[in-house]
């Protein structure tokens, strides 16, 4: 029975893995809005015709907002993005700031190219905001939160979701390939020309191009099957990162690969990924978090050894 799968969803977890969760995917998103904060704010001076609203802003509103409000909706983001990394108030910043979060990354995708490499991180946030995420090092905590060495259900589930929420973002990609291009897409040439066309039409457009990933499909076509079936193990194949923390860590070391693959071969980054923080929840983030504390001390300890006083 201990090992039955709802009982590992209800698992506890200390207070301090989901704080840590909140801290790393709140900081990311944070800095992503004040790195992105002009171009976000941009498009508040852009022409009604462009307009073409997408998802949650298709269904709030028919024509653009004014300036003012999407200015507005962007530093509210910001504003609401801090308390969340601080943990104030967070029954109120923190489904805000998933809330504001999401609207401002939807207002932008509805004027043309739709980006994704941001979805992950906003379903994330969403699903931070509306759990006990700020019980344990936060300035909530300051006021009678949890310890954060408290295991508890209510801090574990959550994690498992965030887990899932990810695998699945991978499984429906790898899915829509297999439906859209069949097995073909392994087999044949699609990831080839894939990658061959998108890397010639940022070379005539002046943008940023893999010079590796145009030269091996012009004198390694064998390469790409290999490549295309790896990429489908690794989708296809992501939930069986939820069977287990071996696999999980296995997976989510396929996954960043694929990810710096993406990057080597068509120049197209994930920052999310790539920089790890999106497979932060398959970790014990609280150890690392201890061994960092723990080097911090040490050095401060032989600071204040070698002090003459």
């Amino acid at each position: 029975m201990r090992d039955a799968p709802l009982l590992r969803w209800f698992a506890p977890a200390p207070a301090r893995r989901l704080a840590l969760l909140r801290i790393l995917v709140g900081a990311f998103a944070l800095g992503y809005l004040l790195v992105r904060s002009v171009h976000l704010i941009g498009f508040g001076g852009f022409a009604a015709d462009r307009f073409d609203p997408v998802f949650v802003v298709d269904l709030l509103v028919d024509d653009p907002l004014p300036a003012w409000a999407v200015t507005g909706a962007v530093l509210a983001a910001v504003a609401a993005g801090a308390a969340f990394v601080a943990g104030w108030r967070y029954r109120i910043t923190g489904p805000l700031f998933a809330v504001l979060l999401l609207w401002v990354t939807t207002y932008r995708n509805s004027w043309g190219l739709v980006l994704h490499t941001e979805n992950l991180m906003v379903l994330h946030v969403f699903v931070l905001g509306f759990v006990p995420a700020a019980d344990a090092l936060s300035l909530d905590a300051r006021g009678g939160g949890s310890s954060g060495e408290r295991r508890d259900p209510r801090y574990g589930w959550p994690v498992k979701l965030l887990m899932l929420v990810t695998v699945l973002t991978y499984f429906v990609a790898g899915w829509a390939k297999v439906r859209n291009g069949g097995w073909d897409w392994i087999t044949g040439d699609v990831l080839r020309n894939q990658i061959a066309h998108d890397n010639l039409r940022k070379l005539h457009l002046g943008d940023v191009y893999s010079p590796l990933g145009g030269w091996l499909t012009a004198h390694a076509a064998w390469l790409f099957p290999p490549l295309a079936a790896a990429t489908q193990a690794v989708e296809l194949g992501a939930p069986l990162a939820m069977l287990s923390a071996r696999l999980g860590r296995l997976w989510t070391a396929g996954a960043w690969l694929f990810h710096a693959g993406i990057l080597a071969l068509m120049a197209i980054v994930f920052p999310y990924q790539v920089l790890g923080v999106a497979f932060a929840p398959f970790f014990r983030v609280e150890a690392g978090y201890d061994r960092v504390v723990a080097a911090m001390r040490r050095r401060r300890a032989r600071a204040a050894a070698r002090s003459p006083g």
